[in-house]
């Protein structure tokens, strides 16, 4: 796949990968779930109310940023909890990737946790780079399936999703 086509993916597929396959494939397809989740309203809540005197959600073509600190060259998420984390990571390399891929270079990436107050740093290493390239692969290939990846094993976040009641329906 080129770098073009690995391009036209957002920070929420790369996000949904690392969650479940299945979340990407409906999300992906508009099959979305959000605008009804008492937890994605609170994590919207937590993003308007944090750092408010940073400049919110820049746009950069498809791309819906939380903000920028040019001063210190660092792209900042935030994030309600922190029990995603390696989804959130890997979101936050896709925006330096794509950001680099578009000739924005020397940027690092944080992920801000205002209610655990709680930063972590993230850096777009070559390594990194290279994983993402495989990442964006696979994001591609479970996009093109026909229909949604099998239901595999209900876990405790499950009940937590906003696509939840259409994999489970008790």
């Amino acid at each position: 796949m080129d770098l073009e086509n690995q391009l036209q993916f957002t920070g929420t597929q790369v996000n949904y990968f690392f969650h479940c396959h299945r979340q990407l494939w409906l999300f992906s397809h508009q099959i979305t779930c959000e605008q009804d989740s008492d937890t994605v309203y609170l994590g919207k809540l937590i993003h308007e109310q944090s750092y408010e005197r940073e400049r919110k959600e820049i746009e950069i073509d498809h791309l819906k940023l939380d903000f920028f600190d040019i001063r210190d060259g660092i792209l900042h998420e935030i994030k309600k909890s922190d029990s995603f984390e390696h989804a959130h990571e890997w979101q936050v390399l896709f925006y330096l990737y794509y950001l680099k891929a578009k000739g924005v270079k020397g940027f690092k990436g944080e992920i801000n946790y205002p209610k655990l107050r709680k930063r972590v740093e993230v850096v777009l290493t070559r390594d990194k780079e290279q994983q993402l390239d495989e990442i964006l692969k696979e994001i591609h290939r479970i996009i093109l399936l026909t229909f949604p990846p099998p239901i595999n094993v209900k876990l405790s976040v499950c009940r937590k999703c906003s696509y939840y009641e259409l994999c489970w329906v008790e």
